[in-house]
């Protein structure tokens, strides 16, 4: 057998030249060219290896660009990515200017839609299949959706709609029995029993084999054929398959990592027309032992020994601050231990919340609802009602899914919420589809709502201790991916007064407003231009609302130059803030915002986004010159 049949691929047409045999090769190859870069790149890892076989056989069989394959989440494109002309430029993915970790119809006509949070795949291919009808074009259209994101409201309510139309629709069920976390619900514990179901499956294949025949001798027959195999499925099982009665022809399930038998079974499907799914199982971290055994660690396990597996930590002589993360986690628990009101409440993201730290201790008090944001905060809206204190931690950026549920079902009833929203700002190599830099903008307009964001770990513990205290209403709470800056920050919380600034540092030359982690950076430029003889006032106002009016007047009164800083949209957050108050109050200064600017963010390190956006420490510092400098000649003149 040949080697090195990967590198002769540079699109799916290459692929196609192989022998079926071959298939397997070049799946070996594949697989071990994500590991080699992968292990040095750091990027999603299991999700992809998972899928090795399957990605082959569907770039093998279907006609892609022309036949649109659409993947949900993108976790696990990676193999999509190399096999489509992006080999050669994949050791760039995640990185600043390289190809996105997902997959990005700008970057490529093999991404036929753009992907990052979960779910969207049924619905966005159910569209584009109506499109092609529409436009009499022959194509096929085919979603792979995961068993996690199976468990998402969005997912249910694509296949519902997809299966009365008539459109040429595959949706492919990539079942590997995990998300990012276990997954959990009544839908997992569905797909173990019809993947465990011998009898069943044996006589749907032969029901199926037999429909084929009879539809091509009597279509008139089909019918009839059709109900005397729902009513032998129903006897066997007791009751229906989901999909099939949603309209789907159900098949599977099959073996996901048998490049051979799959190419076989996607041709056969190629031929049948209407909705189908085809249910795969495979093996997240499939090939590599460490990602087969520790699924979690090694969905995004960073840099790591690929010999070894060990995973590579960053060693430190001085000592290292928390990540925000974890002092949610252990400031829940501690939170919880002395108050029995409180309920953890994440969807899907136990670890990645770091909520798994209050679930190991108090299991019975905390959920993980599924890839399901919109239940998770009416969900947590019904216990509030309740008497009950619920901590939904949620990634900013998935936030944006439940909306309508914060205004509708927590919001408008005034209810005890406590939002804790880990990857607040810029996040990095994830890139547009996660940044979360829209919440301080999209809770400060609505009423009854708390917007807080703490500038180090002190202030998300004492945070978190206030919104507890109390019947507060809903109650925001922001803060960044990543490391804090105190390392020694376990100390006791105390009660911060709502919509109170702090003073960080006076000055005289000019102010600056911060909000959340960010003002860290302004505390290390301000170091910087005091040796420059410049002066700034600093205040960290920890409350996009309600703000501290009470402060802004004296900066409005001694100011005339103020800049706001804040790590998220200067459409509506911060910076808006205070000029909507200095307008509403006749004040005239000169206010600077800094922000992410009104377009969307790709990749990079956090430190090339805010330098990109203009609020790293030297553009603080460039900026700050420039106005005091503008200050100085005015006073000249």
């Amino acid at each position: 057998m040949s080697e090195n049949l990967l590198h002769s691929i540079s699109s799916p047409a290459d692929l196609k030249k192989f022998d079926h045999d071959e298939l397997i090769q070049v799946c070996k190859e594949l697989r071990e060219f994500i590991i080699d870069v992968v292990c040095s790149n750091p990027g999603h890892f299991a999700s992809s290896l998972g899928v090795v076989e399957l990605t082959v056989a569907l770039h093998y069989v279907f006609d892609t660009p022309n036949d649109l394959l659409i993947w949900d989440v993108g976790h696990q494109a990676y193999g999509h990515k190399i096999l489509t002309g992006r080999r050669d430029r994949f050791h760039s993915n995640r990185k600043y200017k390289g190809i996105s970790g997902f997959p990005k119809p700008s970057e490529s006509e093999y991404d036929a839609f753009g992907v990052g949070h979960a779910s969207t795949s049924i619905s966005a291919a159910l569209g584009m299949a109506i499109a092609a009808k529409q436009k009499k074009e022959d194509r096929q259209i085919i979603a792979v959706i995961g068993d996690g994101a199976l468990t998402a409201g969005l997912a249910f309510e694509g296949l519902n709609n997809a299966g009365i139309q008539k459109s040429n629709l595959l949706v492919i069920l990539n079942d590997n029995n995990i998300a990012i976390d276990q997954n959990v619900g009544a839908i997992k514990e569905y797909l173990l029993d019809i993947t465990t179901s011998p009898t069943y499956n044996k006589l749907k294949d032969e029901i199926w084999h037999l429909l084929g025949k009879i539809s091509k001798i009597a279509p008139n027959t089909r019918s009839m054929a059709q109900k005397i195999e729902h009513g032998l499925k129903s006897t066997l099982l007791k009751h229906s398959n989901l999909f099939e009665s949603l309209h789907f022809r159900y098949f599977g399930p099959v073996d996901g990592n048998d490049v051979i038998h799959l190419t076989q079974v996607l041709n056969d499907l190629k031929q049948i027309p209407g909705p189908k799914l085809l249910h795969c199982q495979t093996i997240k971290g499939k090939g590599f032992k460490q990602a087969e055994l520790n699924q979690t660690k090694f969905h995004a396990p960073g840099k790591f020994d690929k010999n070894t597996g060990e995973i590579l930590k960053i060693k430190s002589e001085k000592p290292v601050p928390p990540k925000y993360q974890d002092v949610f986690g252990h400031t829940i628990l501690e939170l919880a231990e002395k108050n029995p009101k409180i309920i953890g409440i994440t969807p899907a993201m136990p670890t990645g919340s770091s909520l798994n730290i209050m679930m190991e201790k108090m299991p019975e008090r905390t959920f993980d609802v599924g890839i399901a944001e919109q239940h998770a905060v009416t969900f947590s809206a019904g216990l509030a009602k309740e008497g009950m204190i619920p901590f939904c931690n949620i990634y900013s950026s998935f936030m944006q899914r439940a909306y309508d549920q914060v205004i509708h079902d927590v919001a408008i009833q005034n209810l005890n919420v406590v939002f804790c929203l880990d990857r607040g700002g810029l996040v990095g190599s994830d890139g547009a589809t996660h940044h979360g830099v829209f919440d301080l903008a999209y809770l400060r307009c609505i009423p009854n709502m708390i917007v807080s964001a703490p500038m180090d770990e002190m202030e998300l513990r004492n945070l978190m201790y206030t919104a507890q205290l109390g019947n507060k209403g809903p109650f925001s709470i922001r803060y960044p991916k990543g490391t804090g800056v105190i390392p020694d920050w376990k100390k006791p919380m105390k009660e911060i007064q709502v919509g109170k600034a702090r003073l960080i540092q006076t000055g005289e030359d000019i102010v600056i407003l911060s909000i959340g982690h960010i003002g860290n950076l302004v505390v290390e430029a301000s170091k910087k231009l005091n040796k420059a003889n410049i002066s700034v006032c600093h205040y960290d106002m920890r409350f996009v609302k309600p703000l501290d009016e009470n402060i802004l007047h004296t900066v409005f009164r001694n100011f005339k130059k103020i800049i706001t800083i804040e790590d998220g949209t200067i459409v509506g957050g911060l910076g808006s803030a205070v000029l909507e108050f200095m307008s509403d109050h006749g004040y005239r200064s000169t206010v600077k915002r800094l922000g992410v600017p009104d377009h969307f963010v790709d990749h990079g390190t956090r430190q090339e986004l805010y330098l990109e956006c203009g609020y790293d420490v030297e553009s603080i510092i460039k900026t700050i010159k420039a106005m005091v400098k503008k200050r100085i000649l005015y006073h000249a003149g």
